[in-house]
């Protein structure tokens, strides 16, 4: 079980340090639009998520379970390889969908994903810029936490680096997606896969600064691992192409740490949408992303 927890856990990694070397060769980190502060957001990100926020809910779920619901435990471990992975997809990815939605319609909850947007580039490390809070709550890590209390393990450590990867593939400058799109002959297969998962075309097209541009998607393709989500519930769009421009209505630069631990820390600017939990220049759902003066 140790060996394959540690493989599981391993491939993301690799993918992510292939993926930064390539955007690195492409010349992505020597542009000045990543400032030091950025970087800082990154990469405290991607360190806190995986060895601070996503133990930390599993421990506290496996101790409720076991104090209190000790007779679920291993309770569904004879089920189907199958019907495991439906239900991570179900109770995991699809939650994450509705709760990442709900973060661009929702004002407080646009605050705690509001990190994610505000950079003006593409890049894996991109990924997983969010406060630390948005994690925490996010319902999808505690039912999958759930589910490998009751039984399901084997099957999270086969899921996991499979959603992973692919999130980490969507974010990417590498854009792997567009030998989808050079050769006639693979278009069909083009079009299950851009259905099916994320891919850069359309999670780019998210990042989107603006609609008007005919390509970006800034209030839709929310899906993660599936993008099958956006496609049954109505927010897809699929254009094959990638935005030229990227970021957020609101540029005011916030340092690192109120940017990952509002509401426990603010800002001290008063035109900030972190200077309080409610202002008068909190984002506006209803004009999102539209020609704002950059």
């Amino acid at each position: 079980m140790l060996e394959k927890e540690l493989i599981s856990k391993g491939i993301p990694v690799l993918i992510l340090l292939v993926l930064g070397l390539l955007e690195a060769l492409g010349g992505l980190y020597l542009q000045d639009r990543r400032t030091k502060n950025d970087w800082t957001i990154e990469l405290v990100s991607l360190l806190t998520l995986p060895t601070l926020v996503q133990p930390g809910i599993f421990l506290l779920t496996f101790w409720i379970g076991q104090n209190w619901f000790s007779q679920h435990e291993d309770y569904y471990i004879g089920i189907s390889f199958g019907w495991q992975l439906l239900a991570f997809l179900i109770l995991d990815d699809m939650t994450q969908y509705w709760w990442h939605r709900l973060s661009h319609v929702n004002r407080m909850m646009w605050k705690l994903h509001r990190p994610h947007h505000v950079v003006e580039e593409m890049g894996v490390l991109v990924t997983y810029r969010n406060a630390i809070l948005y994690y925490a709550l996010m319902p999808g890590i505690w039912l999958s936490a759930i589910l490998v209390y009751v039984g399901m393990g084997y099957a999270y450590l086969f899921y996991l680096p499979v959603k992973l990867g692919v999130i980490l593939l969507a974010h990417s400058e590498t854009k792997w997606d567009r030998v989808l799109y050079k050769y006639t002959i693979l278009k069909p297969l083009a079009w299950i896969v851009e259905r099916t998962i994320s891919t850069p075309s359309t999670h780019f097209a998210h990042h989107g600064l603006t609609a008007e541009d005919g390509i970006s998607n800034p209030n839709g393709n929310f899906g993660n691992l599936l993008f099958i989500w956006d496609v049954i519930f109505g927010t897809a769009k699929i254009t094959r192409k990638y935005p030229a421009v990227f970021g957020a209505w609101n540029k005011i630069k916030e340092p690192w740490y109120v940017q990952l631990f509002f509401p426990i820390i603010r800002s001290k600017k008063p035109e900030s949408e972190l200077h309080s939990m409610v202002t008068k220049n909190d984002y506006d759902p209803s004009m999102a992303y539209k020609d704002f003066e950059r």
